[in-house]
């Protein structure tokens, strides 16, 4: 086992006391959230060096409480390695986070048994998919894995939802609505903007599905002038659609550099309870010098008495209640000296107090200018 990181002052979990909200010690796994205390930050090194890969690109987390280690898939779409997962241990407490060991790398597997390629050494012909996957569950029933990849638009190649083995290898795949398939024309899934998002339902039997950004048919994305939509799919194991909603992004919380880029999109979301989730909404924006600035804030979204919009094509003009959605948490209110690409959140073990944990992640991109940050928080 290997253990890399940098520690973060203690005087940051004190800031974080501008987020503390009253709340009783214990409750019920879908009692409502009043709110989330951070515990405290750990990151991890630019680049660093693991069993013969290299971490970074972790865009998601989930926690294996059968074994005690904590899943984290790299969204490399195997140019620097195959694409993979790691397993790793956290230390942390509702006093301090403490550190990250890493414990072992596996690689996810095609349906043939093989590993994913990169784009350049992919046989598309012969049914080869290049994964970039950026999500990851820890199957509840068997600890199993289901992960999510955004496939590729710009070679045809479709978003989807695997299902592995607790190794990474092919179990199935599942079918997903075809409204989520990419085209020749300005409809389905915009690139690198599909399969965001996953989360086990709360009893286990389903699955929620998530959007990073608008379908072409459901209206243009987020600006700093306006927000947009995605739709929040619910599927039970076998892919039959149980309901679909659509979940309001805000717009951008800041302007970009002129001529420079700025969105807004789901980057992640969690399920509460049967009809609520928390939603990560991630805000990228541009300066002048290409360096990107993150707003990222979590939500809670209710479903119910929002409209099951699966029968509407496109929601564009169309008329349907989205989801109602209540702000619990800005990070950049959190005390954090900087708040990074936010792409993974996860439950984590009860605290010694009774109270939930919760952890994210940020994906660095394998980019100097970034950080992989991890967080944990208390939940009240």
């Amino acid at each position: 086992m290997h253990r890399f990181f940098h520690r973060v002052p203690a005087a940051l979990a004190l800031a974080s006391a501008a987020i503390l909200l009253s709340a009783c010690a214990s409750f019920p796994h879908d009692a409502p959230i009043a709110g989330l205390r951070l515990i405290g930050e750990q990151r991890i090194a630019l680049k660093q060096p693991f069993q013969g890969t290299t971490v970074g690109g972790l865009s998601g987390i989930d926690y294996d409480a059968a074994s005690g280690t904590w899943v984290m898939e790299s969204d490399d779409r195997s140019e620097i390695n195959p694409a993979r997962f790691y397993r790793a241990t956290l230390a942390y407490d509702s006093a301090a986070f403490t550190g990250v060991t890493f414990n072992s790398v596996h690689f996810f597997t095609q349906p043939d048994g093989s590993r994913y390629p990169n784009l350049a050494h992919a046989r598309l012909e012969q049914g080869d998919a290049v994964a970039d996957i950026e999500t990851i569950r820890v199957d509840p029933r068997d600890g199993s894995l289901w992960y999510g990849s955004e496939g590729n638009r710009k070679v045809g190649l479709h978003p989807f939802v695997r299902h592995a083995d607790r190794d990474g290898r092919y179990l199935a795949t599942l079918p997903t609505p075809a409204m989520f398939r990419v085209s020749k024309d300005e409809t389905g899934s915009r690139n690198n903007m599909s399969f965001e998002a996953l989360s086990f339902a709360s009893d286990g039997k389903s699955l929620w599905l998530g959007m990073e950004a608008a379908l072409y048919q459901d209206g243009p994305l987020a600006t700093p002038d306006r927000g947009s939509v995605v739709r929040i799919t619910r599927l039970d194991r076998a892919g039959a659609v149980l309901g679909q909603y659509a979940y309001a992004i805000e717009p951008v919380a800041s302007r970009p550099a002129p001529g420079r880029e700025a969105d807004n999109g789901v980057s992640e979301i969690l399920a509460v309870n049967d009809h609520q989730l928390l939603v990560v909404e991630r805000a990228g924006v541009e300066n002048a010098d290409g360096v990107y600035a993150n707003h990222v804030r979590v939500y809670e979204m209710d479903t119910q008495g929002a409209t099951d919009i699966q029968s509407i094509p496109a929601l564009a003009g169309a008329a349907y209640v989205p989801a109602r959605k209540r702000l619990l948490l800005d990070l950049e209110k959190t005390g954090l000296p900087r708040v990074d690409n936010i792409e993974g959140i996860s439950w984590g073990p009860r605290l010694a107090n009774g109270r939930r944990s919760l952890v994210m992640i940020s994906d660095d991109n394998f980019n100097a200018q970034q950080v992989t940050q991890i967080l944990a928080f208390e939940v009240l």
